[in-house]
This record gives structure tokens, C-alpha cells and sequence, in this order.
């Protein structure tokens, strides 16, 4: 980020004001800093870092669970070094602060799936595509230790014993969404009007160009590479955008009628 601010004119956000409060678990400095901040009541959202359909995703909500994820780190550690193996990093995890108070669509949380393709490296060529909106499928419930209602993907929906008589209500077009954001938000939030298409479309996008100018030195230049990357935003109650994550590989999956209606526009013009 401070290499980019230096070679570039453009105002950049801060990472505080799009990104949540993030530690790696793998770098000894970012864990014990976690740990050092975790003494009180408090949610954080736990995730491996190369994985994605929600798998090996947990929360902490208490410091009892920080103190079981510290202590069995600390084993592993340990156990490690008296076996005299080449010392190996805990596993790629990164916890994330959770976002407590998220827009709810209908009583339910949600969060936004839109795409970058990096069409090309040589030279640098970046499109914007938007996506949908990804709900739960029941009510949301800070409290609850049931993930399926903190996680919108559709991998994580399918645990839930509603979803098969209710996953096409689990995706929403954009335009829907635009609508219900008019209709139900603009008045009382004194928002403009299809604030979906403009301020959080630009947003987007200013995030995305962000983190790829971020990590655009890692990128092997040559010609004829590209990559299709998923980025999923959060939006709370105060119409602030988060970014969550970003994906490679993004599932492409049909299994209902909004994602047979966007997936294939997506694929068909990245290719």
C-alpha cells in the first residue's frame, strides 16, 4: 500500500475504511498481537486463507474459544519443535473482526459476490463485472452459533434444511436488489437514488483497483495469462462497504435461476 501511495497521484483509502480488522495466524508477530487484543467479549471470524466454500470456517465468540485456538497453536508449536522437524508456520489462517451490525435484506444477512477479471499482465488490463447478491436463509441472529446464518455463500446455505425449498430466494439479481435499496432504504438513509449502481458500483471498484495495485508485483507477466477473481463486499447498516475476501477460482455454479442467468454473461465475456 505504501509503495503504491508513492508512485501514484490518486487518493487511496486506508485499509480501515474498507477492510476488516485482520491478523495472519501464520506470522508469530500478527498472532501474538491477536491474542494480546483478545481479552474481552468479543466476535471474530476465523478462516483459512486458501480454501472457499466456507470450509473451515469458525467463529470466536468468547475468550474461552481464543484461549482453546491459542493453546492448541501453542501445542502444535511445541510438539513440533521437540520432534526436531524443520520448523513449519501454523496453518494459513487469518481471523477477521466481525462485522456486528450488517444491512439486512428481508431480515437476513447478505453479502455481494462481484468479479474482476485481470484480462491481461502485459500490459495490465482490468474489467469490472457486476454480479449478485448472495442471502441467507433465515433470519439473522448475532447470537446464534449456527453459521448458516453468518455465511451467505451457497455452499454454506446448503446445510440449511430450508434451502432446497428455498434457494432461488437465496440469490437476487442486482436490479432487484437496486430496487429494494430504492424503495425500502433511500428516504430513511438519504440515499441517492439506484445507490447500488453508483456510489457502492464505484466503491467496488475503487476497492478492487486498490488491492490488484496492491499485489500487481506478484502477478507473472506474460502474455496470454488472466484470472477471473471473486470479491465479496458486506454492507452495514450505515451503508459502509466492506470487503470480505477475494477469490480465486470463484465457483461458477447454475444451481438456480439468477446464477443461470448471470454465470454464463460472466464466462462468456471473460473469455
Amino acid at each position: 500500500m505504501k509503495k503504491i501511495s508513492r508512485s501514484s497521484n490518486s487518493k487511496l483509502l486506508k485499509m480501515a475504511e474498507f477492510f476488516p480488522e485482520s491478523f495472519r495466524l501464520d506470522l508469530k508477530e500478527e498472532r501474538n498481537a491477536f491474542f494480546e487484543l483478545c481479552k474481552e467479549e468479543q466476535i471474530w471470524i476465523c478462516k483459512p486463507s486458501c480454501s472457499n466454500q466456507g470450509r473451515g470456517i469458525f467463529l470466536l465468540k468468547n475468550p474461552a474459544a481464543v484461549n482453546t485456538l491459542q493453546a492448541k497453536l501453542q501445542s502444535t508449536e511445541e510438539y513440533l519443535l521437540s520432534k526436531k522437524v524443520p520448523y513449519k508456520a501454523p496453518e494459513a489462517r487469518i481471523v477477521q473482526r466481525y462485522i456486528h451490525q450488517p444491512l439486512l435484506l428481508e431480515g437476513k444477512k447478505f453479502d455481494v459476490r462481484s468479479y474482476l477479471l485481470i484480462a491481461c499482465t502485459a500490459p495490465y488490463v482490468l474489467f469490472f463485472a457486476q454480479g449478485y447478491v448472495r442471502l441467507t436463509c433465515i433470519n439473522y441472529d448475532a447470537s446464534s452459533d449456527d453459521l448458516t446464518v453468518h455465511k451467505a455463500n451457497q455452499y454454506m446455505q446448503k446445510k440449511n434444511s430450508l434451502y432446497s425449498q428455498m434457494k432461488d430466494e437465496t440469490v437476487w439479481r442486482m436490479e432487484h436488489f437496486n430496487s429494494y435499496v430504492n424503495e425500502k432504504f433511500r428516504k430513511t438513509s438519504g440515499l441517492p437514488k439506484d445507490w447500488v449502481f453508483t456510489e457502492f458500483t464505484k466503491r467496488m471498484q475503487q476497492i478492487m483497483l486498490q488491492c490488484f495495485l496492491a499485489a500487481k508485483h506478484k502477478l507473472d507477466r506474460k502474455l496470454g495469462y488472466f484470472d477471473l477473481i471473486g470479491c465479496d463486499f458486506l454492507i452495514d447498516e450505515n451503508f459502509k462497504v466492506w470487503l470480505l475476501e477475494m477469490n480465486a477460482n470463484p465457483a461458477l455454479h447454475t444451481n438456480c435461476k439468477v446464477l443461470r442467468d448471470v454465470i454464463p454473461t460472466v464466462v462468456y465475456e471473460s473469455l
